[in-house]
């Protein structure tokens, strides 16, 4: 769906957030057809960087600060960019899945959240091959397209589906991850690991997830999910109940029947 279609009912903040990620989304799916061309380089075990990325974050930057060029921005590549307007801040994730996107796989998505003080105020996840714009505003629901949100009603842990974030070289405890397996795999109808942590969010948000669980993330594969989960109705806490989510890097977002069930199991392992 293109912009136009969704400008009569978005606000003008989420106007200039889903015209700057279509923008940079174009960018994608061209690179996406291209992969061989991309130079990529190692950030890290199982962490890479492409010019996908960087032309991306590039594109995302340029048009936020066209519409707000007094806000500064916590970028995935770039890192902290000032600005004069310090009651709020851009996060973006040009390409959340990098990996999925390097290996030819279609799950990845651009990412923008507009913090304002300490709270998430509205938020973009664009998953651009399938041409899904799930986006929220504080107090005003959350959307895929036009249609509305809700997370799912499954009050049962043997009914739902839970997505998570897996460890990778030094990113993670092993030992901690597998008890917390052992504890979920015997009792719940499935577990998914997709690899783009703003998606899985959206996919809760959606009802598509029963819930999602991560530790170690980072504040731009966080913060759009955040606002999502809870303007469709669900909870989003730390794994272990905490509210510091952005900081602490960890979430479990879920539905009001299955969050405290889940996060119990979580914390016993």
């Amino acid at each position: 769906m293109a912009a136009t279609g969704r400008a009569m009912i978005l606000s003008p903040i989420l106007n200039v957030m889903t015209a700057a990620a279509e923008k940079a989304a174009r960018g994608l799916v061209r690179d996406f057809g291209e992969l061989e061309h991309l130079q990529v380089s190692k950030k890290g075990l199982g962490d890479f960087v492409s010019t996908a990325d960087r032309r991306s974050e590039d594109i995302l930057i340029y048009e936020l600060s066209k519409a707000r060029p007094d806000y500064p921005f916590l970028t995935e590549e770039t890192g902290a960019i000032p600005g004069k307007n310090t009651e709020f801040c851009w996060i973006i994730a040009p390409l959340d899945g990098t990996l999925n996107f390097l290996h030819g796989i279609p799950h990845f998505a651009i990412v923008i959240a507009l913090k304002k003080e300490d709270e998430i105020v509205a938020s973009v996840t664009y998953s651009p091959l399938q041409d899904e714009m799930y986006w929220a505003e504080k107090g005003k629901g959350s959307f895929l397209n036009q249609r509305r949100l809700r997370v799912s009603g499954r009050r049962h842990l043997d009914e739902a589906v839970i997505a998570m974030g897996t460890p990778f070289g030094d990113h993670g405890d092993i030992s901690i991850f597998q008890k917390r397996l052992e504890k979920i795999m015997p009792i719940t109808a499935g577990t998914r690991r997709f690899g783009a942590a703003a998606l899985d969010l959206a996919y809760v948000a959606a009802g598509k997830f029963d819930a999602f669980f991560e530790d170690h993330l980072k504040p731009w594969d966080l913060a759009a999910g955040i606002l999502l989960v809870k303007e469709a109705g669900g909870y989003v806490t730390e794994v272990n109940g905490g509210k510091d989510m952005l900081n602490s890097g960890s979430i479990l977002a879920a539905n009001e029947y299955l969050h405290d069930d889940l996060q119990k199991l979580l914390v016993s392992a």
